[in-house]
């Protein structure tokens, strides 16, 4: 082969192939997109995952509801008299009647010589701040935080403070009954035990009427050491057969002040605090305190048979601490402390007396004084007059049956309610379908 055309082939063979030259803008615009891809998928991957997780957790570790708050039943105050048994033969009780009338005669001995003086007096108030001392593990003090605008568009904040009571646990968290006007509309609750220990609450439930509220702190947040100190308080009775003369303890904030304290007695028992869908029998005191006063009024065994609102519920004794009779509460505080939302209807009324079933011919039931404003009972016909007989077939005979019966009732319920209408001389039974409202 000739030279020629094998030097030919060979710089054929040994040609170097040039390379496409880079496009930078290219490259920069696919790394580009690559990222933008990466951040959406991200994001996308996050927000699955946000609204999923909640599902999947539940599905998984389902979160078990705490149970219902049921608080124990009233026991009824005894008197001497009931307290004897039955099947005692006539003997046995002219004995126990022997040895009581003895007893009393020595008593009697006893205070002819007894001479009291001013250590008598120290000895009386040192055992009563012993027992200011043991009621206090079932006090709390309630903190709130709220921020507002003054009238320069500068931001501040407040601090408000008020007392609470220990009144029931669902076995994760303590509830506590406090003023309602304090912890609606605030950012932060903070309660403060006995010990000094501060935990974080929440808000259950308020009511509007009776300017109450519920709330809540979890137990496991909580160290032993306060778990080991703090005592849920007994629930007494404020159905007293006797109650003027009865010595009471007032503790909260009887006089203004969080943490103050009174002693004292029942004066009256006889008051009627007439709300819309409840009446509340008032607890006075001789306790001379604020009329801001709020707290809880305790007998001399350790229980609750009173809450103290201010003002003296509307009396002219406005300084005398005054309470809201405890029996007339418990449903409404059970009902607080599991959150439910209470039902209303929308009336205020009274019981219908004895005097005027007989005299008038008025049935029994409970007599519709007035009827709240674009409630339920007014969209639904009821008048004032009326005579509410029969509530979601439970029978009204007082207006206590009637609260009671509607406290059992959900908001939002449709019932039947039959009600007496004075017409033409006589009443007539009417039936209507009403559903219930929200109190709040």
């Amino acid at each position: 082969m000739p030279d020629t055309e094998q030097n030919k082939q060979s710089d054929f063979i040994m040609e170097k192939i040039k390379e496409r030259p880079l496009n930078k803008k290219k490259l920069l615009r696919k790394t580009l997109i690559t990222v933008c891809m990466a951040v959406i998928f991200g994001l996308i991957a996050c927000l699955t995952f946000l609204i999923l997780e909640p599902v999947f957790s539940n599905w998984l570790y389902p979160e078990e509801e705490p149970p219902l708050v049921i608080l124990p039943e009233e026991s009824d105050e005894m008197a001497p008299e009931d307290m004897l048994v039955e099947d005692e033969d006539e003997s046995s009780i002219q004995e126990v009647v022997e040895s009581v009338i003895l007893e009393d005669e020595q008593l009697q001995k006893i205070l002819e010589n007894l001479q009291l003086d001013k250590t008598h007096y120290e000895q009386f108030y040192s055992a009563m701040d012993a027992y200011v001392k043991e009621l206090e593990a079932s006090m709390v003090v309630v903190t709130v935080m709220t921020s507002d605008v003054d009238w320069l568009n500068n931001t501040y904040e407040s601090e408000g403070r008020t007392s609470g009571v220990i009144i029931a646990t669902n076995g994760s968290e303590y509830l506590i009954l406090t003023d309602s006007a304090t912890v609606r509309g605030t950012e932060s609750i903070l309660v403060t035990f006995i010990d000094g220990t501060g935990a974080e609450a929440e808000l259950r439930q308020w009511d509007r009427q009776t300017g109450l509220a519920v709330v809540a702190v979890q137990i496991d947040g909580l160290p032993e050491s306060t778990r080991d100190k703090v005592k849920i308080a007994d629930l007494g009775s404020s159905n007293m057969r006797d109650p003027v003369g009865v010595p009471v303890v007032a503790l909260g904030a009887p006089m203004g002040t969080v943490g103050s304290a009174g002693y004292g007695m029942l004066v009256s028992a006889g008051s009627i605090w007439s709300k819309v869908d409840a009446t509340y029998k008032l607890l006075t005191t001789d306790i001379y305190g604020s009329q801001q006063a709020t707290g809880v009024l305790f007998n001399m065994r350790s229980q609750i048979i009173g809450i103290i609102i201010p003002g003296g519920g509307g009396t002219d004794r406005r300084n005398a601490v005054t309470a809201i009779g405890i029996s007339e509460l418990r449903k409404l505080i059970e009902n607080m402390s599991n959150g439910k939302e209470l039902a209303y209807l929308g009336v205020s009324g009274v019981d219908v007396t004895a005097a005027a079933n007989k005299e008038m011919g008025v049935p029994y039931g409970a007599y519709v004084r007035e009827v709240a404003m674009d409630s339920p009972a007014m969209l639904a016909g009821i008048q004032r007059g009326d005579i509410i007989v029969e509530l979601d077939g439970s029978s009204i005979e007082n207006f206590t049956n009637y609260t009671t019966t509607l406290q059992r009732l959900e908001a939002g319920q449709t019932v039947t309610i039959v009600v007496q209408r004075l017409s033409q001389n006589s009443y007539r039974e009417m039936s209507m379908e009403i559903t219930l409202g929200a109190a709040n």
